[in-house]
């Protein structure tokens, strides 16, 4: 029988107080690697309290004495980096490259969060009045939170935590019962920190422990990564009980290609945009629209790059893409190519089907190509989350942006050209929260803010750099008489 996880609560491991387990399943060969409980409402009220009273203390610890626990978290994540990622490619599917590239970016975050004596400093103003000072400080929230999505389970998370507890919080994450494996081995390295007990707990389970975490008065803030109809749940239900919420949602990421981009370099960067991490990315491009001239030989160097790329299990030499997460995933996006080729698409390449020798059991797509994809269509409107890639067609980079500003996301857009007078009008025209400019995935790094607009984001700070740590902060000003003479003169 495979390993049955437990949680970390209160700075020690323990069992779930459930008998309700799901397996975690390699997507490459469908092998069970280990059991996720589905913790019942009583474990996160365990974490939550856990949390809320190691805060007490924690916020009492200077913020030089907080980052030497990431310091040193930083150090082991740079020692343990081979593991994380096959841990990643393991029970996500990603290449072995693609994971440590991931967890690097996680790195990247624990040093942007080590910026926090900086970054949490106030403003005074002296002598707003005579003998009257008037000064804004920063304060930890209390108890805050996250759930974190199955596609970046590395990554994503640092995104908040680090930040989280060099403010001054403590903290209860709950990992996507699909990938809890990376999460697993993270929490054993934050234990050899010597972090405090309570500070940072670790919950398994579903939609009952969400919703304890979203219905729970000592939890004062939420992070979320996941789908629109998820984020928008989640955002609505924290908010209404009073909860600080970021929720970042979905996408539908449009490349804008011009006549005068390079072909060879706008086809590979295209490539990886669209299919790496088998497209399970919110920053993933998922329709190509080809400007005027640009749409006969752009068509014809995608399609080619697109035929040639290397399918298989992720820590094999050579592979360029892995599967998609599971056998429900996959059967979901086959629907939709389906449905993509009956409303009028033509397949150029289509992935559906694969025989992946060796791994016939895995939950593979190949790259697909829909040609033709009408603006109206659902194929065009949908999140697929894997490996398609819709091709459209307009003549000038005015329609460009119209389509670009007219779908409902705004994750993502990019723009291939090498005319500065079109990148800025893109830039500033195209509405989308993070914009890339002969870039084909435009993932912020992390001293900036992970942005998204309209549908994509629901909220007010995103994750990552100066916005973290605001987020994870409430401001107090405070005004102060300190006049010597004051009781003389009344």
């Amino acid at each position: 029988m495979a390993d049955r996880l437990q949680n970390y609560i209160n700075g020690a491991w323990c069992a779930a107080s459930t008998s309700d387990y799901l397996d975690v399943v390699n997507p490459a060969t469908n092998e069970v690697l280990a059991q996720v409980p589905l913790s019942p409402a009583a474990d996160v009220v365990a974490a939550t309290e856990a949390a809320a009273a190691a805060f007490t203390s924690w916020r009492r610890v200077p913020v030089g004495d907080r980052i030497q626990y990431l310091f040193k978290l930083k150090g082991l994540m740079e020692a343990h980096l081979d593991e994380l990622a096959r841990t990643i490619t393991l029970e996500c599917g990603k290449t072995f490259a693609e994971a440590k590239a991931e967890m690097q970016r996680a790195i990247e975050n624990v040093e942007v969060a080590c910026g926090a004596p900086i970054m949490m400093q106030g403003d005074v103003s002296e002598d707003i009045a005579r003998g009257i000072d008037e000064l804004m400080i920063r304060q930890p929230l209390g108890v805050c939170a996250a759930i974190a999505p199955f596609n970046f389970p590395g990554m994503i998370p640092f995104w908040f935590l680090p930040y989280a507890i060099a403010c001054g919080n403590t903290y209860v994450i709950k990992p996507s019962e699909k990938v809890p494996l990376t999460l697993h081995k993270v929490m054993e390295l934050i234990e050899q920190t010597g972090l405090p007990a309570g500070v940072v707990n670790l919950v398994n389970g579903a939609k009952e422990a969400v919703d304890t975490i979203l219905d729970h008065p000592a939890i004062r803030a939420i992070s979320f990564v996941g789908s629109s109809p998820v984020a928008r749940y989640v955002y609505g239900r924290a908010a209404a009980n009073g909860k600080r919420v970021q929720c970042q949602g979905g996408a539908k990421n449009p490349i804008i290609v011009l006549p005068d981009a390079d072909v060879e370099m706008t086809t590979r960067i295209t490539m990886d945009s669209a299919f790496g991490c088998a497209g399970q990315r919110c920053l993933a491009a998922s329709l190509m629209v080809t400007v005027g001239k640009a749409r006969g030989p752009f068509t014809e160097a995608i399609a080619e790059a697109a035929k040639s790329r290397v399918v298989g299990f992720g820590l094999e030499q050579g592979v360029q893409m892995g599967p998609v997460i599971n056998h429900q995933s996959r059967d979901r996006i086959h629907d939709l190519i389906s449905q993509g080729i009956e409303e009028g698409a033509k397949p150029l390449i289509d992935g559906r089907n694969p025989n992946i020798s060796g791994y016939e059991n895995g939950s593979f797509v190949r790259p697909t190509l829909l040609q033709d994809v009408r603006p109206d269509s659902r194929i065009a409107q949908t999140e697929i989350f894997g490996p398609v890639l819709g091709m459209l067609h307009v003549e000038t980079i005015e329609e460009a942006i119209a389509l670009v500003n007219a779908g409902q996301w705004g994750n993502m857009a990019c723009l291939f050209t090498s005319s500065g007078a079109a990148a800025r009008k893109f830039r500033y025209e195209a509405e989308a929260g993070n914009i890339g400019i002969n870039i084909g995935v435009a993932a912020p790094m992390a001293f900036f803010p992970f942005s998204g607009w309209k549908e994509s984001f629901f909220g007010d700070l995103h994750g990552q750099g100066k916005h973290a740590f605001e987020f994870f902060t409430q401001t107090k000003v405070v005004v102060e008489r300190w006049f010597q003479d004051w009781t003389r003169q009344f």
